[in-house]
């Protein structure tokens, strides 16, 4: 989830409906399949006291949506009868989910959403570049094209001294555009803070490119062999390319994250912790910086009126002087506090071995 999303889904009002399906179009049946879904959840919706305004919202969006492109799966959380999250997962759900609940369902965000990671795409050639930014949804949020000097960019054949002149004029016409195409670039990096530049298009121009970047956009840059500047160019194996080089940062992106746990584990000051129970007590302390969450299974845990009271029983809010609480499922809770605190959250696999499904790395110790 993008940090639009979380402030949406974080000032709207429960209850929630949460809706998670397969809603692949790949099959000559498939419009009709998704009508007979979308009667099966507004059912399964109403049964559990959505107010129909809000089912309404829920069903409408995923039906007056684009069909995706072939298998695909698809995230809806409204409550007020308005939809308030609606997202693509980057994988169909194994199963069918529909709740309403004091709180949203979020977690099948975590585990099936796409990579999470806005990025710059630049398409450069000698004559300039295309810089389109796109959200971590994949959407594109702004474009750029920097057009350089166009005469002269071709060098011609022969020795005298004319041509080596002319050659010469070529290489510093194209490395001047070069140039320019950098500083746009920095300046766009700057200003939008993209978590990855992906450079597509000739190769000695992007490999050019690449050097003439300040080295903080470098770290942060990426060479795609695929995509070009040229009209009616293919855009499949690019967006496939674009695809690899997200899933590989999310990768490194977890390593990263489960380096981090084991050592905070591992650490007398306690940076990490494992286990529902030392997890609900740093929420309740606003203490986590980042969520890590496994198979959470059916656990429950008690929540409070206001945002961040959390406990793992009653009397664990009662010593909080929270009278009023309700037991709430940990798959609900625990996500909603954690973001409200402005922790992150991150869906782990069997990098981490997680008790009862739940770590976290801490702020402080």
């Amino acid at each position: 989830m993008d940090e639009d999303q979380v402030k949406a889904v974080l000032a709207a009002e429960g209850p929630f409906a949460s809706v998670f399906l397969e809603d692949s179009h790949d099959t000559e049946d498939a419009e009709r399949q998704l009508e007979l879904k979308l009667r099966e959840i507004a059912a399964r919706l109403g049964e559990q006291g959505a107010g129909d305004a809000t089912a309404e919202a829920v069903v409408t969006a995923i039906r007056d949506s684009e069909p995706p492109v072939g298998r695909s799966g698809r995230g809806v959380v409204a409550a007020g009868g308005r939809v308030v999250v609606d997202r693509r997962l980057a994988d169909a759900p194994a199963t069918q989910v529909e709740r309403v609940s004091p709180l949203p369902y979020l977690l099948p965000f975590f585990s099936h959403g796409s990579p999470s990671i806005p990025y710059l795409l630049v398409t450069v050639d000698h004559r300039g570049a295309d810089l389109v930014t796109h959200d971590g949804e994949g959407r594109e949020v702004a474009t750029e094209t920097v057009t350089g000097e166009d005469w002269p960019l071709h060098k011609v054949r022969g020795g005298g001294m004319a041509h080596r002149r002319m050659q010469a004029n070529v290489e510093e016409t194209r490395d001047q555009n070069l140039e320019d195409v950098a500083g746009h670039v920095a300046e766009r990096v700057a200003a939008l803070h993209p978590g990855l530049v992906l450079l597509v298009g000739e190769v000695q121009a992007r490999r050019a490119l690449h050097a003439k970047l300040p080295t903080a956009v470098q770290d942060v840059t990426r060479e795609v062999d695929a995509g070009s500047r040229a009209a009616g160019g293919s855009r499949e194996g690019l967006e496939q390319e674009i695809r690899t080089v997200l899933a590989g940062e999310r990768l490194k992106v977890l390593d990263e994250l489960a380096e981090s746990f084991r050592t905070g584990l591992g650490r007398e000051d306690g940076l990490a912790v494992t286990g529902l129970a030392e997890v609900v007590r740093a929420l309740a302390e606003a203490n986590v910086d980042t969520l890590l969450i496994g198979d959470p299974g059916d656990a429950e845990v008690w929540v409070g009126r206001n945002a961040g009271e959390i406990a793992l029983d009653r009397d664990g809010l009662a010593a909080f002087g929270v009278e009023d609480g309700r037991r709430q499922r940990a798959d609900e809770a625990v996500p909603w506090t954690a973001l409200v605190s402005g922790a992150s959250v991150t869906v782990m696999d069997e990098r981490v071995d997680l008790k009862e499904g739940f770590g976290a790395i801490l702020r402080h110790s």
